[in-house]
């Protein structure tokens, strides 16, 4: 093994220690694993920083853009405001209108800031209703999941792999063509959740007393 081959995997063993510490942020820790290969005479500089002038690059951060915008201007947040209204005090019809709205909301903005908004309204129903909030966490969180399936910008690899099949030179994906196969998964998840999985969820809520009392 060549001594640039040694220098490569230590680092990117230093990258998954780094990471996985949690010491610093995920975005430095990326940025001094491109400096490192800089100084280490791995790849030339404009090597080194071609990916920030990839359009799928640019296009994934419009869409963290996007995401945001929806956030600021409350549209994701009266979201959440008429699914409470609308469930009332079902847990069913909660658990089915949760997923189904944080798939729909995860297809066109990133599943990872869906989730950061449906947490505190979560939170507050489940309170409410005197129940576990693992019972809608869980499912919330495979809806999120399931979002990734339902449009080809709802998460990053979507677009990864459609751009290497237009370089590749073969047909690329339109918007929708992973919908039918998107929805299908959403909906069998939906009623697993129903009908198994909200069976195995814990149904009272943990106990906020400390063990000494």
């Amino acid at each position: 093994m060549t001594p640039d081959a040694l220098f490569v995997f230590g680092l990117l063993a230093v990258a998954v220690i780094l990471f996985a510490s949690d010491r610093l942020r995920p975005d430095i820790v990326a940025l001094l694993i491109i400096l490192a290969l800089i100084l280490g005479d791995i790849l030339p500089v404009n090597q080194a920083v071609a990916g920030f002038g990839d359009p799928l690059v640019l296009l994934i951060a419009g869409l963290f853009v996007v995401g945001e915008g929806l956030v600021r201007t409350g549209v994701a947040y009266q979201v959440g405001v008429w699914l409470t209204r609308l469930a009332g005090a079902s847990e069913s019809r909660l658990l089915i209108l949760l997923m189904l709205a944080v798939a729909g909301l995860g297809a066109f903005m990133s599943s990872t800031g869906v989730v950061a908004i449906f947490i505190p309204v979560v939170l507050g129903i489940t309170a409410r209703l005197g129940i576990s909030p693992g019972r809608l966490m869980m499912p919330m969180a495979f809806a999120a999941l399931f979002s990734g399936l339902l449009t080809l910008i709802a998460t990053p690899p979507n677009l990864v792999v459609n751009e290497a099949l237009r370089n590749a030179g073969l047909q690329p994906f339109g918007f929708f063509s992973i919908t039918p196969i998107g929805l299908l998964a959403l909906a069998l998840g939906v009623v697993y959740m129903w009908v198994i999985g909200s069976r195995l969820l814990p149904v009272h809520p943990p106990k906020t007393g400390t063990a000494g009392r």
